[in-house]
């Protein structure tokens, strides 16, 4: 299930955002920063949890755009190589055009994460474009190439239904 994050969640959130495996790839933002996305009407941060275990945690934002495009701006799951991903990256997309409206649902990878790539090709994304030496990550200490992925309502649509949890 997702749920709206709350203050006793940031610690939660910036866990994994440090994580070595993730920390060349997520913006590591202070607890005052993540806190103004509790209250901004166009964000919205969410905590994703199983039996009342959180798993991830992931950042919409642009929400009520007059475009009706949303950010996915941050995903991330607290364990990696369990086979979650698809599962939680479905949850999103059901939340971003089923309860935000979205048309469009967009979002962006380094170059250099090819597990997340993997993940949004299977998701049933659309490699939309290429930012050459964009994006500058100081646990990478270099500037990385930033991939462009978006999906459209009507390709949410006709992705099969989620299989229930077992």
């Amino acid at each position: 299930m997702l749920r709206p994050a709350t203050l006793a969640d940031v610690p939660f959130i910036r866990g994994i955002a440090s994580q070595p495996d993730n920390a060349p790839f997520i913006t590591d933002e202070d607890d005052a920063a993540l806190s103004v996305y509790l209250t901004d009407p166009s964000a919205r941060l969410l905590i994703w949890e199983v039996q009342r275990l959180p798993l991830g945690f992931a950042l919409f934002c642009q929400v009520g755009e007059p475009s009706g495009a949303v950010e996915l701006r941050r995903l991330a799951l607290a364990g990696t190589g369990r086979g979650q991903g698809q599962r939680f990256l479905r949850l999103l997309l059901d939340y971003g055009f089923g309860t935000l409206g979205a048309a469009r649902v967009w979002l962006d990878a380094s170059s250099e994460n090819p597990r997340a790539m993997k993940t949004y090709d299977r998701a049933g994304f659309t490699l939309e474009g290429r930012l050459r030496q964009h994006w500058h990550r100081p646990a990478l200490g270099r500037v990385v190439d930033l991939m462009i992925y978006g999906m459209l309502r009507g390709e949410w649509e006709t992705l099969e239904p989620l299989p229930a949890q077992a």
